[in-house]
């Protein structure tokens, strides 16, 4: 195909695209400025925001769901095989890091639970493995990151925008997108 020739994929729901941002904003904030009560209450809103998106990896839109997108061996095959094909949802490789900063959140938010509880008061060990999942989760984000940059580079797309928008645009030049369905917008 022509250069000059636009193709528009929907792909990211609202919902997918408040939480997404909405996470990263209370894990930013959580990490970087808020302590005490508000860290404590940031904590627990991003755990009640991934169970909200677990519910939603099985009963949301298309493209939301975690059977979408779950990085099976099958996928990683196609993806390696035809570098140049650009995924409507997330590519295995980001699937994986999204599944992996889940369930960092998830973690972090029982494990600041189980310090504040009688049985764990004050206990070294537990808010050292807090302080590493922060740690981690934020090498993740780091990761994350690069990652989208890297894919917005290689697949001509610019996928900041598309969690704004929900919608994945690029130039043809080479593969079109991998077509898995079109679903409407939300």
């Amino acid at each position: 195909m022509a250069a000059g020739i636009m193709e528009r994929a929907y792909v990211w729901d609202r919902f997918v695209r408040l939480h997404h941002w909405s996470l990263a904003t209370l894990v930013l904030a959580n990490h970087f400025i808020l302590d005490g009560p508000a860290h404590r209450w940031a904590g627990y809103a991003g755990l009640a925001l991934v169970c909200a998106r677990l519910v939603w990896g099985v009963a949301g839109s298309p493209h939301a769901r975690f059977a979408a997108f779950l990085p099976t061996p099958a996928r990683l095959r196609v993806h390696f095989a035809r570098p140049g094909t650009a995924p409507r949802g997330h590519n295995p490789l980001g699937a994986a890091m999204v599944l992996a900063m889940l369930a960092l959140v998830v973690s972090l938010g029982i494990t600041g639970w189980l310090m504040r509880s009688d049985a764990y008061w004050g206990e070294a060990w537990l808010e050292d493995l807090h302080q590493a999942l922060a740690n981690g989760l934020l090498v993740c984000a780091a990761l994350h990151v690069a990652g989208v940059a890297a894919a917005s580079l290689t697949w001509r797309i610019n996928l900041p925008r598309a969690m704004l928008t929900g919608y994945k645009v690029r130039s043809i030049r080479s593969a079109p997108f991998e077509d898995r369905g079109t679903p409407g917008p939300d």
